[in-house]
């Protein structure tokens, strides 16, 4: 099952970098070696067995825009599930970034009427701490109000946090076909075993692709952060000639395991009960992993799980 996904905005904006961080195994410092994309660069991303991701990175020259909305418009715009839009937060050409949004709009709602749009206010780190979050108001505003009759989903983002993370986990949810079973499923496992909470990741990029919580957690940004540090860790590992497969973290308060799931995910559980050994965590896991590689077929048999 093949989903196109067009990547947008004006040269410059960030587009190529963020792929490359999410989908290549690239550090944000190592992005800076990244030359401008020329017409359109297309890549095949496999994510979560029969799902591939059609990615169309479109380079935002001047020249390569207007193409997009003339001879090449068809082509470009017919079949899309999901366009991302970036606008690099500090361009002296707002103006004209709106113009080519708005072109881009049209032509979506022509082709693709039933298409998602996001969009990423790009490169936040730029801005001053104490402005980012009114900038990002004032600019969501702008841009629900352009996308009118259409409806967008807006992100601040950077790739030196782990802001990109969520946005990019916020979008892959919307492409994934059998969500709401999987959440089902997620959810009984974790009262099934008496967890505080389960994360499943993609393996390839550590997206957080599902979740379900027994209890309410402090920190509303956990689980971007944790896809930021297990992503970066597991890069290091690679650079040793290592894998990264599982570990375990331990304090007074809480045992967090995250282990190999499925041939295509990691699972994340977390456990405050200190009468449930280590032990007994990990053969839940891997009592459950049969049963989740079956969900991911994503055309198979509807199941659930109901073990006791």
């Amino acid at each position: 099952m093949k989903k196109k996904v067009l990547l947008m905005g004006k040269s410059g904006s960030g587009k190529t970098s963020m792929r490359s961080i999410i989908f290549a195994n690239y550090i944000a410092r190592d992005t800076r070696r990244l030359g401008a994309t020329i017409d359109v660069e297309h890549s095949h991303v496999r994510f979560l067995g029969n799902l591939v991701l059609n990615l169309w990175d479109c380079g935002g020259q001047d020249t390569f825009m207007e193409n997009y909305f003339t001879s090449q418009r068809d082509n470009i715009f017919r079949n899309v599930e999901v366009l991302i839009y970036v606008f690099d937060v500090e361009s002296r050409e707002l103006e004209k970034d709106m113009h080519y949004y708005q072109s881009c709009l049209e032509a979506i709602l022509q082709n693709s009427p039933d298409a998602k749009i996001f969009c990423l206010v790009h490169k936040m780190d730029l801005v001053q701490e104490d402005q980012r979050d009114l900038i990002f108001k004032e600019r969501e505003e702008d841009l629900r109000r352009l996308s009118r009759p259409l409806e967008c989903a807006c992100f601040r983002t950077s790739i030196w946090d782990e802001t990109l993370y969520k946005a990019w986990s916020s979008i892959v949810y919307q492409l994934i076909p059998n969500v709401q079973q999987l959440e089902m499923n997620l959810r009984n496992f974790a009262q099934i075993i008496e967890a505080d909470e389960v994360l499943l990741f993609e393996r390839a990029t550590f997206l957080v692709i599902s979740h379900y919580q027994c209890k309410e957690q402090r920190d509303v940004h956990r689980f971007e952060k944790i896809s930021n540090i297990i992503k970066q860790f597991k890069l290091s590992c690679s650079k040793l000639a290592a894998s990264f497969q599982s570990m375990e973290v331990r304090n007074s308060n809480f045992a967090a395991f995250i282990d190999i799931f499925t041939s295509n995910t990691y699972v994340m559980v977390v456990m405050s009960d200190p009468s449930i050994p280590s032990a007994a965590t990990l053969i839940n896991i891997r009592n459950a992993r049969k049963h989740f590689e079956k969900l991911e077929r994503v055309d198979g048999p509807k199941h659930s799980l109901l073990m006791r």
